[in-house]
């Protein structure tokens, strides 16, 4: 059964905000609240990184309390004016509001509080959107490789006594970047020096992102060699797989026998794989629990924790370096033939991913000398004092 997604709560997307603005990355903010970095990056993108300004309810719009003396007024039978007197409000204000949310018989103060507070989001329209002389100018400039910085530059120099014929380049920039502003045509961005499709917080560094930062990661290089040279059974390598709409599934492969373990995950958040993969790893026969080595993405950023459920040391490979898991990026090639790149995750079960890992399994290998992962397998675990 598909999972259901809960919406980002209101506190959710304040506490995203505040940590974008310390500089923090996607998958960082996602972690610390529990959500995969897609669901972080919607709500940034929808702003071009930008952090909205805070809401403030004008000190002319009725107040919450106002709106539940008008229901009471109403409901008492009092008249629009005498209500109006009451709160030292014109009569119109008053009829106005009455009119708008219900009418005398159907008017409710929270409901129309709740209505008014969301009408009022009214955005102010950007200068390249009421000005298309200025727009069409930034276009020609910007499809021509030019910097929103050398456009508003240039415009100054041209224009100098012209305010209508001027912008700041973060105005150019926030069009380009939060598209919902239909202002300025995504296709643009490719004509940035720097490709960005939002803002980042001058406090962010790639040192803070967590890329290939994992706390007390223990390199390959210090792994047994018994299983480099996959002599003895037991030493796995492991990757997440991902499919169309970030769905994901878990991979491990056994270096001695290559036998193929496929765990079903729910998102990439790491408390949350480690325990997928606990699960799987803890229902293998003791010989086959020596090791794990995982490439230096952050959904095993908790290995401490597997390795405490398990008993099974955690070794990451270093950076980019893709071969040194050799026999789990080729089998990921072989689980292509039955999901095909496109192919969402989302609606597999745990049983149709052990049908397709049993026909792996059972199909001869050449490496092996046309044996089956499965049969070498079994007959290492045999030979196993």
């Amino acid at each position: 059964m598909r999972r259901v997604r809960r919406a980002l709560a209101a506190n959710e997307k304040a506490e995203i905000w505040q940590r974008w603005k310390r500089g923090e990355s996607l998958e960082s903010i996602g972690r610390a609240l529990g959500r995969v970095a897609p669901a972080v990056a919607y709500v940034v993108a929808a702003h071009g990184g930008v952090p909205p300004p805070d809401r403030r309810r004008s000190r002319l719009a009725l107040s919450p309390q106002e709106r539940e003396e008008i229901s009471r007024g109403l409901v008492s039978g009092l008249s629009l004016r005498g209500i109006g007197n009451a709160l030292h409000r014109a009569p119109s204000t008053v009829s106005r509001e009455v009119r708008r949310h219900g009418g005398r018989h159907g008017y409710r103060a929270a409901a129309a509080d709740a209505r008014a507070w969301a009408r009022a989001r009214r955005p102010k329209s950007c200068r390249l959107a009421t000005h298309p002389t200025l727009r069409a100018l930034v276009v020609a400039k910007l499809a021509a490789d030019w910097s929103p910085q050398q456009i508003a530059g240039g415009l100054k120099q041209t224009f100098p006594h012209n305010r209508d014929m001027q912008v700041s380049h973060e105005t150019i920039y926030l069009s380009l970047f939060v598209q919902s502003r239909g202002v300025l045509k995504k296709a643009l961005l490719a004509h940035l020096r720097r490709r960005h499709t939002m803002r980042r917080s001058q406090r962010a560094t790639r040192t803070g992102r967590g890329h290939g930062q994992i706390i007390d990661a223990v390199s390959i290089r210090e792994r047994p060699a018994e299983a480099a040279d996959r002599a003895v059974p037991g030493h796995w390598e492991g990757d997440l797989l991902t499919g169309a709409g970030y769905s994901r599934i878990a991979t491990l492969v056994e270096r001695h026998s290559r036998f193929v373990l496929r765990v079903r995950v729910p998102d990439k958040s790491t408390t949350r794989v480690v325990q997928a993969l606990a699960r799987k790893v803890r229902t293998r026969p003791h010989g086959l629990k020596r090791s794990l080595t995982w490439d230096r993405g952050t959904e095993l950023a908790a290995h401490k924790r597997f390795t405490v459920a398990t008993n099974v040391r955690g070794y990451f490979c270093d950076p980019h370096s893709p071969w040194q898991r050799g026999s789990n990026e080729h089998t990921n090639g072989l689980l292509r033939q039955y999901l095909p790149k496109g192919t969402t995750f989302a609606d597999l079960t745990q049983a149709q991913l052990n049908t397709i890992a049993q026909r792996l399994n059972t199909r001869p290998r050449k490496t092996l000398g046309y044996r089956t992962p499965a049969d070498t397998l079994a007959t290492a675990v045999a030979s196993t004092p």
